[in-house]
């Protein structure tokens, strides 16, 4: 049997692939299909899907003691991450949102430490902090460092992500992974089906099926399936070790860019792909002191 840590590294990564189609998936649903109607309709579709899973499995109310974690996590990931890089990719492509949204790693960790308790060594902030130079010398290359309103919405995103993930990782230890993210969608629910009844209509023109396929995915997967495996892995691993993960989230969305959106990538990318993936498995290896339990509910 895999130890705990090994498997939930191993489940983050697979939350990690299910993400990094976020932004390429956003960026071929928003110009024909619109910010509101993308950013309402998918937290109001994966809302409706996490409350049809609740009810089918019969899941209890969480404890009263949890509510406040739940609301939380639900500004961040369900809120405040798809709303700002909904807007953000309207003026910028996926590939530039990818380098930007490629600090969250570190930031999740600083959130897990302020967040949930948790306090890795000197040598994990040590290889986290390269490996996070390696992702800002490739952000100052790739987009010459100026810091434009989508950059600020992108950066935003990242703080809204990473205080949903840590306390969502904190949760996921008791309550469950996948209950986790459909109560914290359920929470946003009214109030996100009110808003697309009152500000949502339904595309006149015809509409590309890449859009709709786009639309889809960040639905059913970026907002809902996809933290089934994160959520997972963050409480059988721990946040700041899990979510280093998230580095090898820019590369692969990166990837992805080319392929579905045909944008532009150079050689460079193999380069700090490299070197990313030896100070994530350095750091991967520190010791970190959790102070949530060390296994994840079902």
């Amino acid at each position: 049997m895999r130890s705990p840590d090994f498997r939930g590294l191993l489940w983050g990564l697979l939350g990690v692939a299910a993400f990094s189609l976020t932004l390429p998936a956003t960026r071929a649903a928003v110009p024909a299909l619109g910010v509101a109607f993308v950013f309402l309709g998918r937290v109001t579709g994966a809302g409706i899907a996490a409350a049809l899973i609740l009810l089918i499995a019969r899941q209890p109310l969480p404890q009263r003691g949890d509510w406040p974690g739940l609301i939380a996590t639900s500004l961040g990931i369900v809120l405040g991450f798809p709303l700002l890089t909904t807007l953000a990719l309207m003026y910028v492509p996926a590939s530039h949102g990818a380098v930007v949204v490629g600090l969250l790693p570190i930031s999740t960790a600083v959130a897990g430490a302020v967040l949930a308790g948790e306090r890795p060594s000197a040598g994990f902030w040590l290889a986290s902090s390269a490996a996070t130079s390696i992702v800002l010398a490739f952000i100052v290359q790739s987009s010459g460092a100026r810091l434009s309103l989508p950059d600020a919405a992108l950066i935003g995103a990242v703080v809204a992500a990473a205080c949903g993930y840590a306390k969502g990782g904190q949760l996921a230890a008791r309550l469950g992974s996948w209950q986790v993210i459909c109560w914290s969608l359920v929470i946003a629910l009214p109030a996100n089906a009110i808003a697309s009844i009152l500000f949502v209509s339904f595309p006149q023109q015809h509409v590309a099926a890449s859009a709709w396929t786009g639309f889809a995915y960040v639905t059913l997967v970026s907002q809902l399936t996809g933290f089934f495996a994160w959520y997972y892995g963050l409480a059988l691993g721990g946040i700041a070790r899990v979510s280093q993960m998230q580095l090898f989230q820019l590369f692969f969305t990166l990837a992805a860019s080319s392929w579905f959106l045909g944008e532009t990538i150079d050689g460079r990318i193999l380069i700090y792909g490299t070197a990313v993936v030896i100070t994530v498995a350095i750091g991967a290896r520190a010791r970190i002191l959790r102070t949530a339990p060390s296994h994840a509910a079902t």
